[in-house]
């Protein structure tokens, strides 16, 4: 029998890591995780049951602390990063310097442009080596760039807004049908869980509940993500994210203005066309769209679209789980494209 992949998460006390854990767990190609944490963060604990009671009884999922000789000890090949952008950016060249492959789900290594990276405000101590790495370090959108993912060693996974935003327009861009001297639009909100698991005063109960509200309008981190990937100018796209009093999930609404009149039969065609043999992307017949609670819980992101009667103005609606098909799920996704495994392997 093949020798199961040995891999590790430092992270799994986030929202995001705890998903990870959960699927690497049932994977049926990957040995049980090793589970590292940071000194500082949950320092106390030593079994993820600790932090998230509700993994109790399941033979335990223990926490130990990061070092790099008792990784390499215990046969780590692969390394997810489930922690905050400035600690992947410094933990990164540690890693890859390790022979350890990659895969970081925060927004450390997404972003070729330096004007779009400013906004993380990174210091990096070696700045040729983070510079390097910046450049290799391969987009993890597999229904994009899932045969540059296949030989990555370091695969930065997309951030959830953007994951939504880019595979509903890629499509469209890519067949030049889009009139870009027009704008796009994208109205996205978001369950909490996307803010992460640090309770801030925007992301208390109080605050969120019976609410919804925008927040980093023309300043978001990941609009550097969306313009980058799709090839668009900044002032092309218009993003705006709002907070939805849900725990999780994304819709985005998605306004297009089309360079011609192009009827619904043909437009079906492009979408069907471009995501044909795409495991993880449904398209729904119009007049049908996508819910927030139709890819709750997988790995899917649902498109579907409204035209016009002119034939030239278009909604794109968008729908994923922020934690799946915009962080965990997509990670295992990479996962196994990395690996020549069948990208649904240890998601359905």
């Amino acid at each position: 029998m093949t020798a199961k992949l040995k891999t590790a998460v430092l992270g799994a006390t986030g929202y995001s890591g705890l998903e990870l854990t959960r699927i690497l767990v049932r994977h049926p190609r990957v040995e049980k995780p090793v589970l590292l944490k940071r000194s500082e963060n949950h320092g106390s604990a030593t079994d993820l049951a600790e932090v998230f009671p509700a993994l109790s009884g399941n033979g335990g999922y223990p926490l130990q602390a990061l070092s790099w000789p008792e990784v390499k000890r215990q046969g780590v090949e692969l390394l997810f990063l489930a922690t905050p952008h400035e600690v992947s950016r410094a933990l990164v060249p540690e890693a890859i310097a390790q022979g350890l492959r990659v895969i970081d789900l925060s927004g450390a290594w997404r972003l070729k442009n330096e004007e779009h990276r400013a906004i993380y405000g990174f210091e990096d101590a070696d700045v040729a080596t983070a510079d390097e790495l910046t450049q290799r370090a391969v987009y993890g959108l597999p229904e994009l760039n899932g045969d540059r993912v296949a030989n990555a060693a370091l695969v930065a996974n997309p951030g959830c807004y953007a994951t939504s935003v880019i595979l509903a327009l890629a499509p469209l861009l890519k067949a030049g049908v889009v009139d870009r001297s027009r704008g796009i639009i994208s109205d996205s909100k978001s369950g909490v869980s996307g803010a992460g698991k640090e309770p801030t005063a925007k992301t208390h109960f109080v605050s969120v509940a019976d609410n919804l509200s925008a927040y980093s309008v023309f300043n978001h981190r990941h609009v550097g993500e969306i313009v980058e990937q799709l090839g668009l100018e900044a002032h092309e796209l218009t993003f705006t994210p709002h907070l939805l009093p849900i725990p999780r999930g994304i819709l985005s609404t998605i306004y297009v203005q089309l360079n011609r009149s192009i009827p619904t039969a043909e437009l079906e065609s492009l979408f069907g066309n471009f995501y044909a043999g795409k495991r993880w992307v449904r398209l729904f017949q119009t007049p049908k769209l996508p819910q927030v609670q139709f890819s709750l819980n997988t790995n899917y992101c649902d498109l579907g679209f409204c035209l016009a009667e002119d034939g030239r103005r278009l909604v794109v609606i968008s729908c994923i789980d922020n934690l799946l098909k915009g962080a965990a799920g997509q990670a295992v996704q990479n996962m196994n494209l990395m690996y020549g495994w069948a990208e649904d392997e240890g998601l359905e």
